[in-house]
């Protein structure tokens, strides 16, 4: 078991907000829909709420682990009948760039697809710079490990002596696949996040993509617009990482556990973790710790 560290041991960061509007547009992966999310500012202790603008009443749904919905292959949250779809890669952004409190107006349900990585996300919210708050940021410090998930797939949380979250990924699709086996670690830090994990995006298998479509699915969807891997690689869309495929699995991650609604002071480590695994990690870590605040704890 990695040392924990003492409550007393720093001071929490303070919240930052984004310093003015600013949108993203795009067309959704799996409806095909034209999508505008605009982020705004927000107060201090918002947290992260999506606002269907394109709803009566506009509808407001918290980016926490309480609103989410088991869908495969991504993140959906629902809130009083109002569903927001593959929220992950605009949680990560905002995680990423350490951006607390914002609320997201979004004109369709599902997130656009983009090129399949949040780098959109970050290069809007970078033009739009952030503004420090005048709360500190809640924060959980992990005292004991959990581990949810069986033997082939898991995702666990220890204790760490840093005051950071640290990671460890393990990708596994078998020896003898084209993907293979991929391992990344390091950790969540702004700059780690905009230069190695930001630009990295989905894949899918070839066959995986022909049943979906089967299936009157992404249809519309090309092979520039995500990583498909055929029989000798990637089809039409060269790598930007060696292991691209492994970092946007952190990508997700990283975007799934910012629905604790907090920081997160561990080391996770997982192997051939989803979305669902990642968030019963974070139903776990809200129940079995509690959220504290340094700055007002600390003399």
């Amino acid at each position: 078991m990695q040392p924990s560290m003492s409550n007393r041991d720093f001071q929490l960061r303070q919240q930052q907000t984004i310093a003015r509007p600013t949108s993203v547009e795009g067309v959704g992966y799996w409806s095909g829909n034209q999508v505008t999310v605009e982020f705004r500012p927000a107060a201090v202790h918002s947290g992260i709420v999506f606002v269907r603008s394109d709803l009566e009443g506009s509808p407001r749904i918290p980016a926490t682990v309480d609103y989410r919905i088991e869908v495969p292959r991504r993140t959906n949250l629902v809130c009083q009948g109002a569903t927001v779809e593959m929220v992950e890669h605009v949680l990560a952004a905002l995680a990423g760039l350490k951006i607390d409190n914002c609320e997201v107006h979004v004109t369709a349900a599902e997130m656009p697809g983009l090129d399949g990585s949040c780098q959109a996300y970050v290069d809007a919210l970078t033009e739009a710079g952030t503004e420090a708050q005048s709360e500190p940021r809640p924060t959980i410090v992990i005292a004991e490990p959990l581990r949810v998930g069986n033997e082939e797939s898991w995702v666990e949380i220890q204790p760490r002596a840093k005051p950071n979250l640290k990671f460890k990924y393990r990708l596994d699709f078998g020896p003898s696949g084209l993907i293979g086996r991929e391992t990344l670690e390091g950790k969540f830090t702004e700059q780690y996040f905009r230069e190695q994990l930001a630009p990295a995006r989905t894949f899918i298998l070839q066959e995986e993509a022909e049943w979906l479509k089967s299936q009157g699915m992404g249809t519309h969807v090309t092979y520039q617009d995500i990583l498909v891997f055929g029989d000798e690689g990637p089809i039409d869309n060269p790598l930007r990482f060696e292991d691209e495929c492994v970092r946007h699995k952190v990508l997700d991650l990283l975007g799934d556990l910012a629905l604790a609604g907090c920081d997160l002071i561990g080391y996770v480590v997982a192997h051939r973790s989803g979305h669902r695994l990642n968030a019963e990690l974070v139903r776990q870590v809200l129940k079995e710790n509690q959220i504290v605040e340094f700055a007002r704890r600390t003399a």
